[in-house]
């Protein structure tokens, strides 16, 4: 199963200058496009609560699978939206029992950081954007020295890069 990380960065790795920031405040249509079509093709997005609460809506033509430590304080809609509290592992392996192919990990910080911890994440899809913030939410907290290859890159519009690693 391909379970990958999909993000736009700063130049200097960060996600958003501030927590609660929405991505399209600086990201390029480009990049939205590619969002769009990679995590429809993998069928399933996983994101942290507040991720999907900046989002503010379920992404159409996927599963979204919210990470939250009270599912039961939100309501489920069969095919469409998943709130959990199972760990990246348990989740992994049941999208494994239902024979999905792809996963796409979709934010914030710190579920990318668990995802990575737990050594799940097999690619990563980053949109570089012509843009550094001086002071932000980096894109993975405390992970340590990790390798990997790059595998394609692609100029998004004008101005960004897309770089697709995979885990080594």
């Amino acid at each position: 199963m391909e379970v990958f990380i999909i993000a736009a960065v700063s130049v200097n790795g960060m996600i958003a200058e501030a927590k609660d920031q929405n991505s399209l405040d600086w990201t390029s249509k480009e990049d939205l496009q590619f969002f769009i079509e990679k995590t429809k093709e993998a069928g399933v997005v996983i994101m942290g609560r507040t991720t999907y609460e900046t989002i503010g809506k379920p992404l159409k033509g996927r599963l979204n699978i919210i990470m939250t430590r009270h599912p039961e304080d939100f309501e489920n809609i069969d095919g469409e939206l998943e709130w959990t509290s199972e760990t990246p592992t348990e989740i992994i392996k049941r999208l494994k029992l239902e024979d999905r192919d792809q996963v796409a990990i979709c934010g914030g910080s710190s579920v990318y950081s668990v995802f990575m911890h737990d050594k799940l994440v097999t690619d990563l899809y980053l949109t570089v954007e012509p843009v550094l913030f001086g002071n932000g939410v980096p894109l993975i907290d405390d992970l340590g020295r990790l390798d990997l290859e790059l595998i394609e890159h692609q100029k998004l519009g004008e101005q960004a890069v897309m770089l697709h690693y995979k885990v080594k």
